[in-house]
């Protein structure tokens, strides 16, 4: 199998500072069972802390280590996604600031053709991918016209480099394709679709053919490609890829969903990058599905969350020695404890 990139080693509107959304939540999903804890929210809010104290000058997230220093594209692209799942837009709210200035910073990094991402490392598609789903899911919340501006061509790269499988690959231009890069692809367009820009119906269509291709009907898991072994960051892309695109009732999410209940293993190899996708999957089946999975997955947080000397929450590789680092691992476990909040547009069915 070819390895994910490194990054991936494997995304309140008031004037004055707000607070977090009530442990409650504020749901449109009134039959959510399940609520963000006292202590959830305290590590949300340490988190959202954290992240800001590490954003550059420039408006981007550089990242603490080697690994995250070389992708600023995906670690920005997380970190507004972790800001955006708690509230926080471009110029509202208490990190409104921030998010704003990492909006203009990838924004700065699209270029005439729409295509952004750290185009040396060979695979820069997941970068482009990232950096869609974060300005789409802005983009779908403030209606900013600069950011659609600029979003209708990064779509346009995403629908111009479907292959003729119906999946996309590492490049703009490939004969081949992979679980991990159409994910990507297909939430980038729903994320876009939901905003109101347009996305061709064949294209969705397309890749839906293509992610069943990857099924494996031995243990009801997904292949990284069509006749590969199932896994579960594999699994977890392929199903919320089929939700995604709106087949939420295909039989094959149902067995997706239990196959990631049988393997959920904290201390696992991709396990952050795993739950970016495992999370919203089962928050999209909903009920005691999404219940068990949250009261599985958000006391494994905490339990692993540390504290830097002021105070505010992060974490480290104790749960996935493949995160690149402390920007990457905080920002998705921030977003997946946030998740009961219900603000990201993406998470809706």
């Amino acid at each position: 199998m070819r390895q994910l990139p490194a990054f991936a080693l494997a995304a309140t509107f008031a004037l004055s500072p707000p607070a977090l959304p009530r442990a409650d939540g504020d749901s449109s999903r009134s039959d959510d069972p399940v609520k963000v804890t006292p202590e959830g929210e305290k590590a949300i809010r340490g988190a959202l802390a954290y992240l800001a104290a590490k954003q550059s000058p420039s408006g981007a997230w550089a990242g603490e280590t080697g690994e995250e220093q070389r992708y600023p594209v995906a670690m920005t692209a997380c970190a507004l996604m972790a800001f955006a799942a708690s509230g926080h837009l471009p110029g509202e709210g208490e990190y409104g600031k921030n998010v704003a200035a990492g909006v203009r910073y990838l924004l700065s990094e699209v270029d005439a053709n729409g295509l952004i991402g750290e185009s040396n490392s060979g695979q820069y598609m997941y970068f482009h991918g990232l950096a869609t789903i974060a300005l789409a899911e802005i983009h779908g919340q403030t209606s900013d016209g600069t950011l659609r501006t600029k979003l209708e061509k990064m779509v346009k790269v995403i629908t111009s480099a479907q292959n003729p499988e119906g999946g996309w690959r590492y490049r703009p231009i490939s004969q081949d394709a992979d679980i991990s890069v159409t994910v990507l692809s297909v939430v980038a367009l729903r994320a876009a679709k939901n905003g109101g820009l347009a996305v061709p119906q064949k294209t969705i269509d397309d890749a839906v053919a293509y992610v069943r291709r990857c099924y494996n009907e031995r243990d009801g898991g997904f292949g990284y490609q069509p006749g590969q072994g199932s896994g579960f960051a594999r699994t977890a892309a392929a199903i919320y890829s089929l939700q995604v695109c709106g087949e939420y009732d295909d039989p094959k999410v149902a067995t997706g969903s239990r196959y990631l209940n049988d393997h959920f293993k904290p201390g696992d190899r991709w396990f952050t990058y795993g739950n970016f996708y495992a999370a919203p999957a089962q928050y999209m089946i909903g009920g005691q599905t999404w219940a068990d999975w949250y009261g599985k997955v958000a006391p494994a947080l905490l339990e692993k969350s540390q504290a830097d000397a002021a105070g505010n929450t992060y974490w480290e590789r104790d749960l996935d020695g493949s995160s690149p680092g402390p920007v990457y691992s905080t920002a998705v476990y921030a977003m997946i404890l946030a998740m009961p909040y219900h603000y990201l547009p993406l998470y809706q069915r």
